[in-house]
């Protein structure tokens, strides 16, 4: 892609030694053992995880400049990676205040807390906007869901 480094590149997941087999639980000794991961099975699978799809990347830049402007592929490809970078970012500080809060799901408070957390105010206030938003469309197709069904319940009895 480019030179920049990869962001958050995971460490090799290594299997615990065990030196007497007697340790080991019952059946444990029959399982065939798993193939060690390897370093280059790890980059490709994170290689195709890590980062978003290029054409929406390019797509939310192009509506941002001219219809006339054109944006340089290793434009698109450093914003891609720091767009990237940047949601990693936040998303691991929303996760850690999840784990403190012994919570499996991150929300949208999460988010907003972490964007707050890490100095991204201005930016807080406008997603919290967007969250607040996006909570009444799902509440009203939910009620128009319901509505419909309801209706089609008294169709049927008729």
């Amino acid at each position: 892609m480019s030179d920049f480094p990869p962001p958050n590149n995971p460490p090799p997941i290594i299997a615990p030694q065990i030196d007497d087999p007697n340790d080991l639980p019952e059946n444990a000794q029959d399982a065939p053992e798993p193939a060690p991961i390897t370093e280059q099975e790890v980059g490709e699978y994170r290689e195709q995880d890590r980062y978003l799809p290029i054409a929406n990347v390019s797509r939310i830049m192009k509506n941002a400049v001219p219809p006339t402007a054109k944006i340089a592929k290793d434009a698109k490809e450093c914003v891609q990676e720091c767009v990237s970078e940047f949601i990693s970012f936040i998303t691991s500080e929303a996760a850690e205040k999840c784990q403190l809060e012994k919570r499996k799901t991150i929300g949208g408070e999460d988010i907003l807390y972490a964007m707050v957390s890490l100095g991204f105010e201005n930016y807080a206030e406008t997603l919290k906007i967007h969250l607040a938003k996006l909570r009444q469309h799902q509440a009203n197709a939910a009620s128009n869901s319901k509505a419909a069904e309801s209706s089609e319940g008294r169709a049927d009895e008729e």
